[in-house]
């Protein structure tokens, strides 16, 4: 079925609404590059609308707006609404972790009187594609004493930047014979970090000027780094891509493009008469197992403290999790024009085309998806339709190329009608992910939608 872009149906009033959000987009994109930034920059902004945290309120009413937070990496934003909470919630729930460059446990070390930064690649990455390029360095320390020190390095103009290196061209033949995989292995992922010497040290001199640097500038030492959580990111702003501004390249598109969509399709709807949750989870990229992640108990406890404070017994929560609805607020892959052979076309996302509907997300024999029911599927696109959201269904390539799970599973088994919608991103997992104006605009009206109808 032949979908038409945006840019084909829309006029130019809509075309300047849609540069003005993608604006606001590409700047908080650029500024909340990690899982803590992105929880504290979203509660600062809830607050202006009046949010407050749920252990504020002894009981829930018609119109209150609360947030609980995990761990400082999790969170979930409510607003109760006109009707009971037992006829069901709207649930937008998507991830906030992105693949990056951590580092390891015990990270700094001298070799041929360079300093580096040993890693943990982090999310499923081509790691070829993180050498040589600028990367800054984000994070958060934990002192014994109960400090925390937030740290930013790197993004900059007069900051120093940081880099892996790569060999070159005329020395690998043996390297560019191996796989991808051999050529590039992920124990020499390891980042420059300095070169001069601690003149009054006898050895390890370049290690010793570092650390010397990151306690009077920092206030951190060598054995404060196993409390730490320090990542590597590609260094700089998001930037529009392409003669015409209608695409954006930046970092960690996937999933920030479908959170800030639902973070900001939210609070349109403060004032809903559905009660309706944002939810912004961790840990996705790399399974969904932590206490911060989807997988967790915090969400289902969340929901008990909410229900008992609106006046429920907890027993009712299965009556509440039956009438809900959710979408799992997820990117899907594009057909590339540079790789058309890793997609069925009839079946892929188009760029430009929409908002994208993931009827399965596994693949090899649907393993792995959650397939929502036929009347789930057809009652989000009866709500689109009506709303004139721009919308398009795909799928993550070929049958026994592709296929990834979500966050969907998380909730389905809670007995939620739950489907997988969310924008669609080319050089998917990459420092640097694509993705079109017109898909990030109409996944924000898509979710709006969401929220708000019947």
């Amino acid at each position: 079925m032949e979908r038409k872009t945006g840019w084909e149906i829309w006029d130019e009033d809509k075309i300047k609404v849609v540069f003005e959000y993608c604006e606001k987009y590409k700047s908080f994109i650029s500024e909340n590059k990690t899982v803590r930034e992105f929880v504290k920059s979203s509660i600062e902004e809830v607050k202006k609308y009046g949010f407050k945290d749920l252990k504020e309120f002894k009981n829930l009413k018609k119109g209150d707006r609360f947030f609980k937070i995990n761990k400082g990496k999790e969170v979930i934003f409510g607003i109760i609404g006109e009707k009971k909470l037992l006829d069901g919630c709207r649930f937008i729930v998507s991830h906030i972790d992105c693949p990056r460059i951590d580092l390891k446990t015990s990270p700094l070390y001298e070799d041929e009187n360079i300093a580096l930064f040993k890693t943990y690649y982090y999310g499923g990455i081509k790691k070829y594609q993180w050498l040589t390029i600028p990367l800054a360095l984000h994070g958060t320390v934990f002192l014994k004493d109960g400090t925390i020190k937030e740290i930013v390095i790197g993004e900059k103009e007069d900051e120093p930047a940081f880099t892996i290196t790569d060999l070159l061209p005329h020395l690998a033949k043996e390297q560019m014979k191996k796989t991808i995989e051999d050529g590039f292995p992920g124990e020499s992922l390891n980042v420059f970090v300095g070169t001069i010497p601690d003149r009054n040290k006898e050895k390890e001199k370049v290690k010793a000027n570092i650390l010397k640097i990151l306690k009077e500038f920092y206030g951190i030492e060598e054995e404060d780094f196993i409390s730490s959580e320090l990542e590597f990111v590609p260094a700089g702003k998001a930037k529009d891509a392409g003669i015409d501004k209608s695409l954006i390249l930046g970092y960690g598109q996937d999933d920030r493009v479908c959170s800030y969509a639902s973070f900001t399709s939210f609070l349109e709807n403060i004032e809903s008469e559905n009660n309706i949750f944002c939810i912004l989870v961790d840990q996705e990229e790399i399974g969904s197992r932590g206490s911060t992640s989807a997988s967790s108990s915090f969400f289902e406890y969340f929901i008990e403290e909410v229900i008992e404070k609106a006046g429920y017994s907890i027993s009712e929560v299965k009556k509440l999790f039956e009438n809900s609805k959710a979408i799992s607020a997820d990117v899907n892959t594009l057909l590339d024009p540079n790789f058309k052979d890793a997609y069925e076309p009839k079946n892929a996302a188009k760029i430009g085309c929409g908002v994208v509907l993931t009827k399965i997300t596994g693949g090899r024999g649907k393993g792995g998806s959650t397939e929502p029911s036929g009347e789930y599927i057809a009652y989000i696109r009866k709500i689109f339709d009506k709303n004139n959201v721009l919308w398009q269904s795909g799928e993550i390539g070929k049958l026994e190329l592709g296929g990834g799970g979500t966050v969907a599973t998380y909730f389905a088994r809670y007995n939620i009608d739950t489907i997988d919608c969310g924008t669609g991103v080319l050089s998917m997992h990459a420092p640097f992910e694509l993705v079109s104006k017109a898909d990030v605009y109409s996944t924000f009206e898509g979710y709006k939608i969401f929220y708000k109808e019947e």
